[in-house]
């Protein structure tokens, strides 16, 4: 699939332009290891829009949208999970001002603009900050956790738990 090319981000949030399109995500080489091992296409639609933050400081409204193909930790089977994500990007023109304004505002992120940038890069970038750390499937369709709730109560029960029910198993003689 054919992607924009870079583009001048000041220039962007000046005119308020959009810059917008789809990514796989099995082609974004820092998240194609987080994927699922037999994920076939992850389409992410994305969409980047010049702004102003409140306090009228030149910023990306970067907005991303699909599922992507995940491994749940617990039972070990791909999964979809869904990717609904908005980020506003403060704009830096420099290192200094990169550092001023990661200093002095704690509630957006700030990238660096000094040069063209590439959508994709701020996708992969967006993507990444999105995806969980530990992926589990939802509770109520997890594989792992209907063969637990199918199984005794005993995996619940603490080691006490069943050396008090031995105990109390009749016939059974209580050491002394």
């Amino acid at each position: 699939m054919k992607h924009p090319g870079r583009f001048d981000a000041f220039g962007v949030a000046a005119h308020q332009g959009v810059v917008a399109g789809r990514s796989d995500a099995v082609e974004l080489p820092r998240v194609t290891d987080l994927l699922a091992p037999e994920a076939g296409a992850a389409e992410i639609e994305y969409r980047i829009v010049g702004a102003a933050d409140g306090a009228g400081r030149p910023a990306l409204k970067v907005t991303l949208a699909g599922s992507v193909p995940l491994t749940c930790q617990r039972c070990l089977q791909p999964f979809p999970w869904p990717v609904e994500q908005t980020t506003l990007l403060l704009l830096a023109r420099d290192e200094a001002e990169l550092a001023r304004l990661d200093n002095e505002d704690h509630e957006h992120e700030v990238v660096l603009a000094d040069a063209p940038l590439d959508p994709l890069t701020l996708v992969e970038d967006e993507l990444l900050l999105t995806l969980p750390f530990v992926p589990r499937c939802p509770e109520a369709t997890c594989p792992a956790l209907r063969g637990a709730a199918a199984a005794p109560d005993r995996q619940a029960q603490s080691a006490f738990g069943a050396l008090a029910e031995l105990r109390s198993v009749p016939g059974r003689k209580s050491p002394r």
